[in-house]
């Protein structure tokens, strides 16, 4: 059997087709190909940077789907599918639409994928693939390693992507993690996670976990663990884990050079609205636990979400101020989404102010970083300005070398100043490459 795993592309860019120069290892469909009996052929296609080939034989194509690749990947299904090619969609978009998602495929997998794979592919020798499998949340890939070799040769930037946990237990309103997981949290066994790490070859690890301290016990073990492995590592996380100092200690100690930290929001208001509690329970607040980051030395990308009802243009216009200020090493401004199966897409619809139709993934006018619904206090058209302008003052040159002057983080280690200027210029020229994108390539 002849399997072939497909990673979708955004989108073009005006007639030109969108490469990614920062793209990263698609670590589940590397999952996907661990969980494969080693009799079946197994094929990687990356759209982000190579042609789906679709003419070359294959039994069964896998597509991972996130809603921002939503048309893209139906574009993929349907050319595999006329040419009589079983397709199976799975991934977040699916599980938070699968009826939607089974129009465009033959089976749709929703959840997890390892309780139901094995199944799929014997379904898909046999014939009789279903329309739906269901996996239930458990362990992640418990007892399997991804197959790292299909990455080799496509230009992934020198990362390894390493999953410990899965899940979020907070209930952010406008969070898909939480639609999806249901506020639930599982992971590995910290000895398989340092196994996977040691069966490569790279020293630096983004740990891609949604919330890589959900679970403190776990957290603090595995970053035991971590330590003699003398790696360097970034995850996810929330601002409160500052309070825990043990905890800090740990990971500073294992190899962390910062984290991706949600603040979203200065506005203590906003931040409730959205049921954002990990920023509500910092104690000494957002000045007092960037202290606490800075002492430890870590360099933090900060994510703002721009769109909120409370939001003015003032008030958007302070994150800048704000992230500025501190001197954080990355800022996302995303200006706020409104996906599928989430309160706040719930909210959005009863009110009647979702535009595109509510399926703003699907809409050929839709382009990326637009506002996809209306904002209470200034038009969709300005917060989608606004947003883009407060891009790009933050990635202005003079901004860039305003922000490496911290001697806590940037200067702290000639390693920390070369991963600063490795990255601030390919994530500004990916911030002016992606704006305006439209969805698919049809």
């Amino acid at each position: 059997m002849r399997l072939t795993l497909v990673k979708p592309n955004i989108g073009r860019q005006g007639q030109s087709l969108y490469v990614d120069e920062g793209r990263m290892e698609p670590l589940q469909l590397g999952l996907l190909a661990g969980l494969t009996p080693g009799d079946v052929d197994v094929a990687l296609v990356d759209d982000r940077c190579e042609p789906v080939p679709y003419d070359t034989p294959t039994d069964l194509v896998a597509i991972t789907v996130e809603t921002f690749t939503a048309r893209r990947a139906y574009e993929i299904s349907a050319e595999y599918r006329s040419r009589g090619v079983p397709v199976v969609l799975g991934g977040f978009h699916p599980t938070l639409l699968p009826e939607e998602a089974a129009h465009h495929a033959d089976a749709v997998v929703v959840g997890a994928a390892e309780p139901v794979w094995q199944e799929v592919l014997r379904d898909a020798q046999a014939g009789s693939l279903q329309a739906r499998y269901a996996g239930q949340a458990g362990v992640p890939q418990a007892g399997v390693l991804p197959r790292r070799d299909l990455f080799r040769g496509k230009g992934y930037l020198r990362i390894a992507l390493v999953q410990a946990g899965r899940g979020c237990q907070h209930a952010c309103r406008f969070c898909a993690v939480s639609a999806v997981a249901s506020r639930t949290h599982t992971h590995r066994v910290v000895a398989e996670v340092v196994r996977e790490i040691e069966a490569q070859d790279r020293r630096l690890v983004f740990f891609v976990d949604d919330n890589l301290i959900a679970d403190r016990p776990f957290a603090k073990a595995l970053f035991r663990a971590l330590v003699p492995l003398r790696l360097r590592w970034v995850g996810q996380a929330p601002i409160d884990m500052v309070a825990d100092r043990e905890l800090m200690d740990l990971m500073v100690a294992s190899g962390c050079l910062g984290n991706v930290i949600g603040f979203e929001a200065l506005d203590p208001d906003t931040l409730k609205a959205m049921g954002k509690a990990p920023n509500l329970a910092a104690a000494d607040g957002y000045e007092g636990a960037i202290k606490v980051l800075k002492a430890y030395g870590l360099q933090t990308w900060a994510a703002f979400t721009l769109g909120h009802d409370g939001d003015t243009p003032a008030s958007l216009y302070r994150l800048l101020d704000f992230a500025l200020h501190h001197k954080f090493t990355f800022a996302a401004f995303n200006v706020l989404m409104p996906y599928p199966g989430t309160p706040f897409y719930q909210d959005l619809q009863q009110q009647g102010r979702l535009l595109y139709d509510g399926a703003w993934w699907l809409h050929p006018d839709y382009r990326f970083n637009h506002a996809a619904f209306r904002p209470r206090r200034l038009s969709a058209e300005d917060l989608t300005a606004i947003a883009f302008d407060i891009r790009c003052r933050w990635n202005r040159f003079s901004a860039q070398v305003w922000r490496f002057l911290d001697p806590q983080t940037h200067l702290r280690t000639p390693y920390r100043m070369a991963l600063y200027w490795l990255y601030n210029p390919l994530f500004r020229r990916e911030t002016m490459k992606k704006q305006g994108m439209r969805f698919g390539y049809t």
